[in-house]
């Protein structure tokens, strides 16, 4: 059997999860992102420096075309920075090989997108189970851990749905329990309430609230003000660059 981490229940702390005396789980030292086609050069960010510990919940927020989207490609380790660096968990990411990289993404990161990304042919557990196949974990533990998210994100009435038999705000939780199964200890949700009413929307953010309680450390790429006040920080991106930041500690480590 292959081990693995299991879901973890309300309220237990995750601290240590990157390891004791942690150094910040991000950290950004003037990254820089330039696409070129052809003569021409687009520079998505410029210059972005940021740091992240353990167990924060922090907002990005900027208008379309800020370079929040790049931001959050190469947290997420799928992109990398044309200059600068970038440090997970203290590994400068720019070092790892692509076998590293993989287990980093399916392992240790959990994203959760605007647009959910289920497979429209499977059940809610069955899309839910996708990284621990990746990850080689054996067919009844990957039903038992599938089945324990859904329940973490109160949908073990739906577990053999299909995303056409959900509605939104029940897809985006099927979404958050894939990114939940190989117990990440880094959330990463780009605009996860974009295509929800405001009804499925506040739940997500509930959601996102009951796992920072216990103690996951989210990373929330938004345009909405009100989306963005959830996290206990905020950070604004415009222009490819930070340009201020609110909430306890803003700015300190910049």
């Amino acid at each position: 059997m292959s081990p693995g981490p299991t879901v973890i229940p309300a309220g237990r702390s995750r601290a240590g999860a990157w390891g004791r005396d942690a150094p910040p789980v991000i950290e950004l030292d003037g990254v820089t992102k330039t696409y070129r086609t052809g003569s021409l050069e687009v520079d998505a960010l410029r210059g972005i420096s940021l740091a992240i510990d353990e167990g924060e919940y922090v907002a990005v927020m900027g208008p379309s075309g800020s370079g929040k989207s790049t931001l959050m490609h190469i947290l997420g380790c799928l992109d990398v920075p044309t200059g600068g660096v970038y440090r997970l968990a203290g590994e400068d990411v720019s070092t790892l090989d692509e076998t590293r990289l993989a287990e980093i993404r399916n392992r240790r990161i959990g994203f959760v997108f605007q647009q959910f990304n289920l497979l429209p042919t499977l059940s809610a557990w069955r899309n839910v189970e996708l990284p621990l196949v990746y990850a080689g974990v054996e067919r009844h533990e990957r039903r038992e851990r599938a089945l324990a998210a859904l329940d973490r994100v109160g949908l073990t009435d739906r577990v053999e749905h299909r995303p056409g038999e959900l509605s939104g705000g029940q897809q985006q939780r099927v979404a958050a329990a894939r990114a939940l199964v190989t117990d990440p200890a880094l959330i990463l949700a780009d605009e996860p309430t974009g295509n929800l009413d405001s009804s499925s929307a506040a739940d997500v953010m509930g959601l996102f609230d009951e796992l920072h309680r216990a103690g996951r450390t989210i990373v929330l790429i938004t345009h909405e003000l009100e989306v963005a006040e959830a996290a206990e920080r905020t950070e604004r991106i415009r222009d490819g660059r930070i340009v201020d930041a609110d909430g306890p500690g803003a700015g300190e480590r910049r």
